[in-house]
């Protein structure tokens, strides 16, 4: 099979039709990558990762609200240090540990969040779902800081932008880590369900939490849990499920891995409106409208809703091959 076949009307159709069929399409992306690697993507062929629905234009947002906004608007606002302001009683646990670890959300004032993990100690750091726009801020922080960076995670295949993790582990040699269960390639460390690795002192620990997508998982270290699109904090409730690889039925299923959590934990999510606090598990459980269904047809009503107010996703096209094949495209249309 070459890769003109790809794009063909017939391929677009058949994965149009359904989320399981969008998931054979992506696997069968992987693989043919994997058997011909040394080869280019060609990038105008990306028409096959088109959703089930029409492409909408980017939402237009004020600039404090955009989802990618400059680097300048970025660099005005202070960096939040969660260690410092979120309220001291969702953290009883593990304070000696927390005396050596900081917590930052990198990216303020833009709707995707990047999380650092810092043992003090020893300088190693660990970012959690960096974004390709802002790769440049991430090493200016780690060089100023004098910080090592020993894993850039995904906690997904995204789907709205491109992640950092394979151009980092191309500067700074550090692992690029991700589930077991995910197609993308360039990975250097995959984990486990359950699988726990050490950052200096840190214990990072994996959960999976297939559903928004089939690799999803959440990422925790003692008292902060780094869900990705899985969970929302309060009204956002959960990633939607239309997406490549996304079934509605498994998140369902998968929200017991909350369960595993205590509830001082601190949900520190993929997405949320800029200035929107990170709150704990206890209290999403209260205010997070998807925490306090009852039923599966619920839950598909409220994905159902959701998906068809939020419309198409203007940046798959680009973002979704560039993360499974681990390559940059030619052109990134939104950073022209």
């Amino acid at each position: 099979m070459n890769r003109a076949e790809f794009s063909s009307p017939t391929l677009i159709a058949m994965f149009s039709t359904s989320a399981r069929i969008r998931c054979s399409v992506v696997a069968a992306l992987a693989s043919f990558a994997r058997r011909r690697s040394s080869a280019r993507m060609s990038w105008p062929a990306t028409d096959c990762l088109a959703t089930n629905q029409p492409m909408a234009p980017p939402i237009t947002r004020p600039a404090t609200r955009s989802p990618y906004s400059m680097m300048a608007v970025m660099e005005e606002q202070p960096r939040r240090r969660y260690m410092m302001n979120t309220p001291t009683s969702m953290f009883k646990s593990n304070r000696l540990l927390r005396k050596t670890m900081r917590f930052e959300q990198l990216n303020e004032g833009v709707w995707a969040m990047t999380y650092l993990i810092v043992d003090e100690t020893t300088n190693e750091a660990a970012l959690v779902d960096p974004v390709y726009d802002f790769l440049q801020h991430y090493l200016d922080v780690l060089n100023r800081e004098n910080l090592t960076l020993v894993y850039a995670i995904a906690t997904h295949t995204h789907a709205d932008h491109i992640t950092a993790c394979f151009s980092l582990r191309e500067q700074l040699d550090c692992e690029y880590v991700m589930s077991t269960e995910t197609a993308s390639l360039g990975v250097s460390m995959h984990v486990d369900d359950e699988e726990k690795i050490m950052l200096g002192s840190i214990p990072i620990q994996f959960h999976a939490a297939p559903g928004h997508t089939n690799d999803s998982m959440i990422v925790h270290v003692p008292g902060y849990m780094m869900t990705g699109d899985f969970l929302f904090n309060g009204a956002g409730g959960v990633g939607r499920d239309d997406l490549p690889s996304g079934r509605v039925n498994v998140h369902w299923d998968a929200l017991e891995v909350l369960n595993r959590f205590e509830g001082s934990t601190v949900v520190c999510s993929g997405h949320d409106p800029p200035g929107t606090e990170m709150m704990s598990l206890d209290w999403n459980r209260s205010h997070n409208p998807v925490l306090s269904m009852t039923s599966f047809e619920e839950f598909k009503s409220w994905q159902d809703e959701t998906a068809a107010k939020l419309g198409g996703v203007s940046k798959i096209k680009t973002a979704i091959p560039a993360n499974l094949f681990g390559e940059l495209p030619d052109r990134i249309p939104w950073l022209d």
